[in-house]
């Protein structure tokens, strides 16, 4: 593979996964408010949610792996994997590795949920609205395009539906009418027995 191919898929990779990260958060706040966009019914959001998730994942690899296959970089595993330990670029790249091992965890919590119990799970799962930001910013400083016009404005558009999304949850609140009652069974469910 020649380095513009590895520098484009790099970069698209990057940026199709922040995109997709974007619907992620967006899905996770409308599945929380238990709205469904279209009339679509509530578990098609959350399956999209899921889904898109996974895929979000998927070329989040292809975005890693590429990045330290590249020869103009010379990153190396240990870059890929321990915080600000590249010498290229190296406060931006610690923050993608950030993004990256706390969106693992949430994806691994996911994987284990019924064994960690909804709660653990839950706490986990709120990694994934700090790995945004984290992603965001670390491709606002990262590639040789990352101060383009085009690339800008997708990432204002990125977090314009974030923000949008957030606002919503902020200003309408919990929509599920049983909502205390559920998280109140869950608890004693998880409880051992006798206390």
């Amino acid at each position: 593979m020649n380095d513009t191919l590895l520098w484009y898929t790099t970069r698209g990779a990057g940026v199709v996964t922040l995109l997709m990260l974007t619907g992620v958060a967006a899905l996770g706040v409308l599945t929380s408010l238990r709205v469904s966009p279209g009339g679509w019914p509530r578990f098609v959001v959350g399956g999209l949610h899921r889904n898109l998730a996974l895929l979000a994942v998927g070329f989040l690899g292809i975005h890693i792996v590429t990045a330290v296959v590249d020869p103009f970089t010379h990153l190396g595993w240990a870059s890929a994997l321990v915080p600000f330990s590249s010498y290229y670029r190296t406060f931006w790249l610690g923050l993608g590795v950030i993004a990256a091992e706390l969106l693992a965890a949430v994806v691994l919590s996911s994987l284990v949920r019924r064994v960690l119990g909804f709660g653990a799970w839950r706490a986990i799962h709120w990694l994934a609205y700090l790995s945004w930001p984290v992603a965001l910013v670390h491709g606002l400083g990262t590639g040789t395009d990352s101060g383009s016009a085009w690339l800008r404005a997708l990432d204002a558009a990125c977090a314009g539906v974030v923000l949008t999304a957030l606002a919503a949850r902020l200003l309408l609140g919990s929509r599920d009418p049983l909502g205390s009652a559920r998280t109140g069974f869950r608890a004693a469910a998880e409880r051992p027995l006798g206390r």
